[in-house]
């Protein structure tokens, strides 16, 4: 049975002609072969051209296809990214809902519009406002300054300087303004000029043009009596105006630099013309300069006739010795370090000296200071101020309220002494030489009754009656025409127990001290004992000590400044309050009583530090006044 041939081999019996020979047959298929061959090659060339064409065609394509595909890409993407954007606010809204629903306190962290915190209004707290945030200082917000007796010495050389300081230092509002009222026939200009030269002569920085032209801008000037109706309704007037012109958004403080008889006639002004109620939203303050009344019963009428007018944590009580660097101080050095705080207390302390010390007379305040005298105007204010600051307890938080309850618990813990006439002694400065030159008596000053008996000097010996103070004596002295201008704090410690060495080697030594200096050299130094090099053990005292000026790269700003910006502020912290001057004058008028009725003060020459019978004071204890 015969098979089929392969395909292979019927194509090739079939490629080979009948009768032909066998040698004809390789070469006609070779022939054949080389044809085809050739035919393929052709094919092939034009293939692989075609071909070549083709996926030029196709590259082209694929390009413009790559193109259209890269432009919807991106059309997407812009479309996906504006999606995004829109959605944006609504996630952020729904995590912010989620976050408060898992916790309350989170709605003050959620992220919120312009638009939605203006909504808001008054609810909306400043964080650069928080009291614990550091990044900026306090600036006073829209407000303004009012100034009676505008045209006085403290006026000029104090509050107006400090103003402009304030200003120069960027921590008053643009459209700060500035009011003055007083008996003088002047103009808006005439009264920019007198603050001119004021800040001229006594500002603390430099004088600026660009920040004295923003300042002049919102200055007024009243001229009138503190009976004149007519003045009054001016003066409302002019606040109402610089609400619109100066955007002080009806906030101001009246500072009441007038002598203390006007003080109830002002206030009572203030009231019948509308000028202490403040407007919705703002505030209206008083600001009254010490003394606060001459005794007991005047200071409480004073402040029954103040408060009528003004709510108490409304009226500001300025003590400038409060607004000083160094005083603010004593309660960072106390309660600040863990060193001094241990030794603070009757175990190792022997006794306080507070001094005031001024090297000059009265000048022209006879009207005001004689009937008033040294301890009136410096002891009842001053001295039991820094005196309470250096006894008290801790206070739980440094407010207003906190330090008033400590500063009361010392006042009312205040034990004067059972013999007056011991412990305590009044002076007048008489004739002598001050500063390279002769200087007249108190008695024979312009002005002055020659039978005055108010004193230019007083010192006294009080106690603490409490567990950390009892039977430590603090003394306080000031007054006028002594040997410099000082104001400290001295608290003297006890001396050690026991001494190894002998008498010889410490007879130079003295009581250790740690001194704070109020002014004029800010700062504090602390005494104690040292070895004097060489082969001999002898000790002597050394002091080491502390300067504002070289610890500290900006120099300390002016009492004044400090205290007008918080007023600004409405924070009390530095200020007196009422029941502080009621304790302070219970412990002072049975003093002003006795020395009323004993004799006259004691006479010391100018440029000495006191009479004789203040040394006589501190010899009966075994101790001696510090000499400045």
């Amino acid at each position: 049975m015969s098979k089929n041939p392969p395909e292979g081999a019927a194509s090739e019996t079939a490629g080979t002609a009948p009768g032909a020979s066998a040698s004809a047959a390789p070469t006609a298929k070779a022939k054949r072969a080389a044809t085809t061959k050739k035919a393929a090659g052709a094919k092939k060339s034009a293939g692989a051209t075609k071909a070549a064409g083709a996926a030029k065609t196709a590259g082209a394509k694929k390009t413009a296809g790559a193109t259209k595909a890269s432009g919807t890409k991106k059309t997407a993407a812009a479309a996906k990214t504006a999606g995004a954007k829109k959605a944006a606010p609504r996630r952020a809204k729904a995590v912010a809902a989620a976050a408060v629903a898992a916790d309350p306190a989170a709605a003050d962290l959620a992220p919120r519009s312009l638009a939605e915190v203006l909504e808001q209004g008054d609810g909306w707290v400043n964080p650069l406002r928080d009291p614990q945030d550091r990044r900026l200082p306090k600036i006073a917000g829209p407000s303004g300054l009012v100034i009676f007796g505008v045209t006085g010495d403290l006026s000029r050389k104090k509050l107006m300087p400090a103003v402009y300081d304030l200003a120069n230092r960027g921590l008053l509002p643009p459209g700060f303004s500035l009011v003055g009222f007083a008996r003088r026939d002047w103009e808006d200009e005439d009264f920019a000029q007198i603050v001119h030269d004021s800040v001229r002569d006594h500002a603390r920085t430099e004088f600026r043009e660009e920040v004295w032209q923003q300042l002049a801008e919102g200055m007024r000037f009243i001229p009138g009596d503190f009976d004149d109706d007519q003045a009054f309704e001016q003066l409302r007037a002019a606040v109402d105006e610089l609400d619109k012109s100066r955007g002080t958004s009806g906030n101001y403080a009246f500072y009441l630099s007038v002598p203390p008889k006007f003080f109830p006639k002002v206030v009572k002004q203030l009231k019948k013309h509308g000028l202490a109620e403040a407007p919705a939203g703002s505030w209206r303050r008083g600001v009254i300069e010490k003394p606060f009344g001459r005794d007991l019963k005047s200071a409480r009428e004073l402040n029954r006739v103040v408060h009528e007018v003004f709510d108490p944590e409304q009226v500001f009580r300025i003590d400038h010795y409060l607004g000083k660097e160094t005083v603010q101080n004593i309660l960072a050095l106390r309660f600040a370090n863990q060193m001094y705080e241990p030794i603070w207390n009757r175990s190792y302390v022997d006794h306080v000296q507070i001094t005031m010390a001024e090297d000059i007379g009265i000048g022209g305040r006879a009207g005001y200071y004689d009937g008033i005298g040294s301890a009136r105007d410096v002891i009842q204010n001053h001295l039991l101020q820094l005196m309470a600051l250096t006894a008290m307890e801790e206070p739980i938080a440094f407010d207003a309220d906190s330090l008033l309850t400590e500063k009361l618990k010392v006042l009312k813990s205040v034990k004067l002494p059972e013999n007056l006439g011991e412990h305590t002694v009044r002076g007048q400065y008489a004739a002598g030489w001050q500063g390279g030159e002769k200087v007249r008596g108190y008695l024979d000053e312009d002005g002055i009754d020659p039978g005055s008996t108010t004193d230019t000097y007083a010192a006294v010996k009080l106690e603490v009656d409490n567990r950390r103070w009892a039977g430590v004596p603090f003394y306080l002295r000031t007054g006028k025409r002594l040997g410099r201008r000082v104001t400290e704090i001295a608290v003297v410690f006890q001396r050690a127990p026991h001494s190894p060495f002998d008498s010889t080697a410490t007879e130079e030594l003295g009581a250790n001290a740690i001194v704070i200096r109020v002014q004029p050299d800010e700062g504090m130094t602390v005494r104690f004992g040292s070895k004097v090099p060489g082969t001999s053990m002898e000790i002597r005292d050394v002091s080491m000590d502390f300067a504002y000026g070289e610890s500290f790269t900006e120099s300390s700003p002016e009492a004044y400044e400090r205290l007008i910006l918080d007023v600004l502020l409405g924070d009390a912290n530095l200020f007196p309050r009422h029941q502080e001057v009621e304790e302070s004058w219970k412990i002072l008028d049975p003093i002003e009583g006795y020395w009323d009725t004993h004799g006259k003060p004691a006479q010391y020459a100018s440029g000495t530090w006191g009479p004789g019978e203040a040394d006589e004071m501190l010899a009966r204890d075994g101790r001696s006044w510090r000499r400045p």
